[in-house]
C-alpha cells in the first residue's frame, strides 16, 4: 500500500469517525441546538469559500461574485423542491448543476480578463443575480423571498442532526474531490496558470480550457453550498446573498491561505463562531471583528496556513517518530 493511499484511508476514517462522535453529541443534547446550528453554518461557509479558492487561490483569478452563484444554487434547489417536488438530494445536485451552466455562460467571455478587471465584472454579476432574484416573484418570491423550503427532515428533533450530518458530509467530500483534483495533472495545470500563466502557455497548457474547468467546478461547488443552505436555514431572501456576503468568503479564503485547504477549513469555523460571539457586543462587533481581522492580517499577511496543508505524515510520519524519540538529526 502507497503512503498516500494509506493516509487517504487513515484520514477518511478518522473524518468519518469525527462526524458520527459530534452527530451523537448533538443528538443526545451534549452539544445544543444552538451550536450545532454554528457548526452547520460554518460547514456552509466552508464549501462556498473553497470553492471561492479553488478559483482564486489556486488558479490565481481574483473572483468578487460568489454569493452569486451560492444564490442560484439556493433558489434553484429550494424551486426544484417547492414547485417541482424533486427528492432533496436530486434538488441539491440539480441546483448545483445549474449553476455551473451560469459559471460556464459567465465565465466564457470574462475570463478573458484578468486581475481587476475579472473581479469587477464577478462583482457586477453578483449583484445582477441578486436584482434578477428580486423581480423574479413567481419563482423567487421577490423582496419577500421564499418561505417553508422543506428540511432535511420533518423531525424537529432530528433536524439538528441531520442538517449537521449532510452538511459537514458535504464538506467532507467537496475537500476530498479538489485534494485528489489538484494532486492530478488537471491540478498541475491548473496551479501552473497561478504561477505564471505566460509559462504555462508557451509549455502547451491550454490556459483558458483550465481556467473555464476551474470557473465551472467552482460554481458547481459554491451552488452545493447555496442549496444546503437554502434547506438548512428553510427560508430565503434576495438581501441574503449581497456584496457584504460575498466579501465573507474572501475574507475565509485570505485568512485561511490562499491555496491551502487546511487553511479555509479552519478559518471558515474560526470566523463563523467569531461572528456569532460577537453579537453579544451589539453593535460594537462592527468594529471588533474588523480590528481583529487587521491584526491577523498585519502579523500574518500570508493567512493561516499560507499555501500549506496538514499531513498526517508531519504527526504520524518517521520524521515525526524519531523527533519524539529524540534521534532527529540535525
Amino acid at each position: 500500500m502507497t503512503t498516500k493511499l494509506r493516509n487517504f484511508i487513515i484520514l477518511a476514517g478518522l473524518s468519518v469517525i469525527a462526524l458520527v462522535a459530534v452527530s451523537l453529541l448533538i443528538y443526545v443534547g451534549v452539544i445544543d441546538e444552538y451550536t450545532a446550528q454554528i457548526l452547520t453554518l460554518a460547514g456552509v461557509n466552508v464549501i462556498v469559500a473553497l470553492s471561492l479558492n479553488l478559483i482564486t487561490g489556486f488558479t490565481g483569478q481574483l473572483a468578487l461574485g460568489h454569493a452569486g452563484f451560492m444564490a442560484i444554487g439556493a433558489y434553484a434547489a429550494a424551486i426544484c423542491v417547492m414547485h417541482f417536488h424533486l427528492p432533496l438530494f436530486a434538488s441539491l445536485i440539480l441546483g448545483a448543476f445549474v449553476t455551473a451552466i451560469f459559471g460556464f455562460f459567465i465565465g466564457f467571455p470574462t475570463l478573458k480578463l484578468s486581475g481587476d478587471y475579472l473581479a469587477i465584472v464577478t462583482l457586477g454579476f453578483g449583484e445582477i443575480i441578486r436584482v434578477i432574484m428580486v423581480n423574479l416573484k413567481d419563482l423567487t418570491g421577490g423582496a419577500a423571498g421564499l418561505k417553508g423550503i422543506p428540511s432535511f427532515t420533518k423531525d424537529l428533533t432530528l433536524q439538528p442532526t441531520l442538517s449537521f450530518t449532510w452538511v459537514i458530509a458535504a464538506m467532507i467530500l467537496v475537500i476530498v474531490v479538489m485534494h485528489n483534483l489538484l494532486h492530478s495533472s488537471v491540478g498541475r495545470a491548473i496551479i501552473s496558470i497561478r504561477e505564471d500563466e505566460i509559462a504555462a502557455n508557451s509549455m502547451g497548457i491550454n490556459v483558458f480550457y483550465y481556467k473555464m474547468l476551474s470557473f465551472t467546478l467552482s460554481a458547481f461547488i459554491a451552488g452545493l453550498g447555496g442549496g444546503l443552505y437554502a434547506t438548512f436555514f428553510g427560508y430565503l431572501n434576495p438581501t441574503m446573498f449581497n456584496f457584504l456576503k460575498s466579501c465573507d468568503f474572501v475574507i475565509i479564503v485570505v485568512l485561511g491561505g490562499m491555496g491551502s485547504i487546511t487553511g479555509t477549513v479552519i478559518s471558515g469555523f474560526v470566523l463563523t463562531y467569531l461572528q456569532e460571539f460577537l453579537r453579544i457586543m451589539q453593535d460594537y462587533r462592527l468594529v471588533i471583528y474588523p480590528f481583529i481581522l487587521l491584526l491577523i492580517m498585519l502579523f500574518r499577511p500570508q493567512g493561516l496556513m499560507g499555501s500549506h496543508e496538514f499531513r498526517l505524515t508531519s504527526v504520524f510520519g518517521p520524521r515525526a517518530k524519531r523527533t519524539a524519540g529524540g534521534k532527529e538529526g540535525v
